[in-house]
């Protein structure tokens, strides 16, 4: 989808993705991370049988989380700021200036997502969790972006025939 090129007509507030999806892409996403963890769990036992037998718990805890953050990462910035999750919701991750998020930008962002009771920061209204606000984000519904866009076009188009 090819986003209006003057920002600043398109309200991206309005464009906020929902709490209720939100947390639908978080789900989603947590299956298909469990999902990529438990095969490279496989492949490296298959690989040096054992190696993973003495790892203690918090070992594992901050491999699992440093592994989320880059695979997410990985996933958020090929895809163009989306992730599995978001792609079923029709959501997508953009920098407050309604550009497209870059690998750093997605990095930063899933990094933050690790952090403890960063769930707990997106119960406010509008959804604006610590990965997004630190990281300079947001996720958007894309209906409501290209509602918002016709819109836009529309009115410039009415005030072009009017002038």
């Amino acid at each position: 989808m090819d986003f209006n090129t003057s920002y600043q007509e398109v309200d991206l507030d309005y464009c906020r993705a929902s709490s209720g999806k939100r947390l639908t892409n978080y789900i989603i996403d947590l299956i298909v991370f469990y999902i990529i963890l438990f095969g490279i769990y496989i492949f490296i036992e298959i690989l040096f049988p054992g190696i993973l037998d003495g790892i203690n718990s918090l070992l594992d805890r901050l491999i699992a989380m440093f592994c989320y953050g880059f695979i997410m990462s990985l996933i958020e910035a090929v895809s163009h700021g989306k992730s599995i999750g978001k792609l079923i919701t029709g959501t997508k991750a953009v920098n407050l200036d309604g550009s497209e998020i870059d690998l750093q930008k997605a990095f930063t962002r899933n990094m933050i997502r690790v952090i403890p009771f960063n769930a707990l920061s997106a119960l406010s209204n509008p959804c604006d969790p610590w990965h997004d606000r630190w990281s300079d984000t947001m996720v958007i519904d894309e209906k409501k972006l290209a509602l918002q866009t016709q819109r836009v076009i529309l009115f410039d188009s009415v005030k072009n025939q009017i002038q």
